[in-house]
């Protein structure tokens, strides 16, 4: 019985790291702008791991890119005062799926003024959730992080392909769907891949 033990622990400790388990590093097949660009289908059935590494690089380049002028791509291009530059950032370690005030007075409308709807059916890679509660839930949460007051409903847009994971623009609120998939990465149920 001593003779296959230390046979059978090197066979599975192979095992894991050839199936990606500890030790392995997560290498995205896509960049965080590829992603973007890509449909939300696509960024989807990414593994989790994949996703939760390109929303990690999303929320560093949020944080490098804040306040400059969003003349060129931004990520998160706003109208600030008279100016058009990149949101202010957020950590990579952010749950945009938890508001900070879920008893906000902001109020959104998600009727399609042109193309694409909000899709409801609830996909597990969004936590659950549908495109559109998820695309609420991080509307609230960007919105308040940059602390955005409009004076009446918010306009949200979806901008399947955009260049950029969410732009805030005279009242409207363009979110990327594949950005969706990317931030549903993190939080409850990926606290697992997170460890990795």
């Amino acid at each position: 019985m001593r003779r296959w033990v230390p046979g059978l622990l090197l066979s599975l400790s192979l095992l894991t790291t050839a199936c990606g388990g500890a030790g392995t590093p997560v290498r995205p097949s896509l960049t965080a702008r590829q992603a973007l660009s890509s449909s939300p289908e696509v960024v989807e059935f990414e593994s989790p791991a994949v996703r939760l590494e390109l929303f990690r690089d999303i929320a560093r380049q949020s944080e490098q890119e804040a306040g400059q002028s969003a003349q060129g791509v931004a990520l998160f291009p706003i109208i600030q005062g008279n100016e058009f530059v990149a949101a202010p950032g957020f950590e990579s370690r952010a749950d945009l799926l938890q508001p900070p005030d879920a008893g906000s007075s902001l109020q959104f409308v998600f009727d399609a003024r042109t193309g694409d709807r909000w899709p409801e059916d609830r996909r597990e890679s969004l936590q659950g959730l549908s495109e559109r509660e998820a695309a609420e839930l991080v509307a609230r949460t960007l919105l308040a992080l940059w602390d955005i007051q409009p004076e009446g409903a918010v306009q949200v847009d979806r901008a399947a392909g955009a260049p950029y994971a969410v732009a805030y623009v005279d009242g409207i609120l363009r979110i990327n769907p594949a950005f969706l998939y990317l931030a549903s990465a993190y939080g409850p149920a990926s606290m697992t891949a997170g460890l990795q």
